[in-house]
Formats: structure tokens, C-alpha cells, sequence
């Protein structure tokens, strides 16, 4: 599997991150673990789909922790690294459903070092 991270696999549909972000939802998920709070959905399991889809995936970061837009997008471009690195634990799995939308929400109230978000993001996919 190559470890890109493509277009179709980052999420621009507001109408799903609004269900992403909606508190009642049953359909959502939820997963916490420090810096990350990630929400997220199950695929449906068709048996005509073979082949699984990769989520698409979106990265949240606070304006109001990080002021500047350049400490946001590190942060973001960290995640993003993470996640494309390791994103291979996902399709790992083959007894439980792949999340068809996940949103990682970074929650720190500062700037963690790469090998932090990476642990951090390894033990999320996991869990998921």
C-alpha cells in the first residue's frame, strides 16, 4: 500500500462534518486520547464491495489555543504525517468495520513533537 494521502481521502462535505460534530448522534464514535479527540463513523458492509475504502479524514486545531496560523498548520501537517504513515493499521483489520469519515480534533493547549502525535495516532487506530 503506498502511503499517500490523496484528495478523495480528505473530507469536504459540510454536511457530513456537521454529523461528525453532532453531540446526539448514535451513529458517531468516539475515541480520546491525548492530544487527539477523534469522532467518527462505520462504513455499511456490502458484500459487492471488495475492496475497502480508505476514510476521508479532516484535522481540527483551535484558534483559540494557537493564535497563529503558522503554529496551526504545524500542528495540522503533523497530524497529517501521522496519519499518513500509519494509516496501513486501519486496512489491518480485517474482522471489524473501516470508519468511512474520521475528524481528529487536537485538544493540547501546546505544540507536541512528531514522536508524541505519532504514538498518540498509532494507539487511536488501534482502538478503532
Amino acid at each position: 500500500m503506498k502511503a499517500t494521502l490523496k484528495k478523495s481521502e480528505r473530507l469536504s462535505s459540510k454536511k457530513v462534518i456537521g454529523s461528525l460534530f453532532d453531540k446526539g448522534s448514535e451513529n458517531t464514535k468516539s475515541v480520546f486520547l491525548y492530544p487527539f479527540r477523534v469522532s467518527y463513523f462505520l462504513q455499511e458492509l456490502s458484500n459487492e464491495n471488495t475492496e475497502p475504502t480508505l476514510p476521508q479524514m479532516l484535522i481540527s486545531v483551535s484558534k483559540r489555543y494557537f493564535k497563529h496560523a503558522v503554529d496551526r498548520n504545524l500542528v495540522k501537517r503533523r497530524t497529517r504525517e501521522a496519519y499518513r504513515l500509519n494509516k496501513s493499521i486501519l486496512l489491518q483489520k480485517k474482522d471489524s468495520p473501516l470508519p468511512a469519515s474520521i475528524a481528529f480534533v487536537y485538544i493540547g493547549k501546546k505544540i507536541e513533537d512528531f514522536a508524541k502525535i505519532e504514538k498518540s495516532m498509532k494507539s487511536i487506530l488501534h482502538k478503532m
